[in-house]
């Protein structure tokens, strides 16, 4: 068995931005550009993905006309070197739909869901990521084995790029069970 029945040789060498234009659906699903580097992501439990799904239903009717919340979607947080980045949430323009991936300038919010073995990356490296491109909020969910979801919310200081330490809300999920959200994106 060579390493190439293993994985595609495009996953053992830096991606550029254009190269990564031009692969298929099929290629990209699943996959982040960290760095120019590939990053498989495992695959997610169903608790994860149905909190994602409540989450995403939830932004998308308090987007109302002027925004989109959606999940599976890329968003580019750089080009050199390449940093495509696929949050469990995206909140972004409603008339940049066909735009992709997204940029942020188009993005108002990124959620992301915290995996077993994807702590440090949510809470440290993707919350430096999302700072430095300018997206404006930040929401990070920790599920805790049996109890209600945990929501840590940050905003962007522009000024400096970095989430004002200052302003970290916390709140608790509550679209853990199947009934509408109601979630008001004029308070962000």
């Amino acid at each position: 068995m060579t390493a190439e029945m293993i994985a595609p040789e495009w996953m053992h060498r830096q991606i550029t931005s254009e190269e990564y234009d031009s692969w298929t659906e099929e290629q990209y699903a699943g996959v982040e550009i960290v760095d120019g580097t590939v990053v498989v992501s495992p695959s997610a439990s169903i608790l994860h993905n149905r909190l994602v799904r409540y989450l995403a239903n939830a932004l998308d009717q308090a987007g109302g006309e002027d925004w989109n919340a959606d999940i599976d979607f890329d968003v580019r947080l750089q080009d050199v070197p390449l940093n495509n980045r696929r949050p469990d949430v995206v909140v972004y323009r409603r008339d940049s739909v066909h735009e992709t991936p997204a940029r942020p300038s188009n993005v108002l919010l990124l959620v992301e869901v915290v995996l077993p073995g994807s702590e440090t990356t949510d809470r440290v490296v993707k919350l430096d990521q999302y700072a430095k491109a300018g997206i404006p909020f930040y929401w990070r969910v920790e599920q805790a084995g049996g109890r209600v979801p945990v929501v840590h919310t940050y905003v962007l200081d522009a000024a400096d790029r970095s989430y004002r330490t200052d302003e970290l809300f916390t709140g608790l999920v509550k679209a853990v069970v199947p009934y509408p959200v109601e979630v008001d994106l004029t308070e962000l």
